[in-house]
């Protein structure tokens, strides 16, 4: 009878803290687009996140997929309601698409998240030139190609 009640409290007592909501990270956008991005000019995006959980969240690191992205990210615990970022920066060194992730560790509910960065290196001449910039409408003449 000892045995069968002391298992009957360790059950519950496992279940109760099984289902206690851990702090949670809840980014606003998990990927970003540059769109076209001249080439030797890094960019730059950072990603913002709210802690919707009970408990504070702590981030242990962000851990880019290569050595051309650079991180940062809140150092601090990040209370409950409170928000956070993660910050990547992304070297435009060669030419090309590319897709670029930083993987955020913490204590969170979610422990591992995936961010991603997207966009294509182009050279100075063609980003500059392209009609995505503001400043080549501006200086484009009616009636020209």
């Amino acid at each position: 009878m000892k045995k069968a009640f002391s298992l009957i409290v360790v059950f519950l007592a496992f279940a109760t803290v099984s289902f206690a909501q851990k702090g949670v990270i809840k980014f606003t956008k998990e990927s970003h687009d540059f769109g076209k991005v001249p080439q030797g000019t890094p960019v730059t995006y950072t990603f913002e996140f709210t802690n919707t959980g009970t408990d504070p969240v702590v981030i242990s690191s962000a851990q880019p997929s290569c050595g051309c992205t650079t991180p940062d990210w809140t150092k601090s615990a990040v209370m409950p309601g409170q928000k956070g970022f993660v910050k990547a920066t992304y070297n435009a060194a060669s030419m090309g698409s590319f897709n670029k992730n930083v993987t955020v560790v913490s204590n969170a509910e979610r422990s591992s998240i995936p961010l991603t960065l997207t966009g294509e290196v182009t050279s100075k001449e063609t980003a500059a030139a392209s009609p995505a910039t503001p400043a080549a409408d501006k200086n484009k003449k009616k009636g020209t190609r």
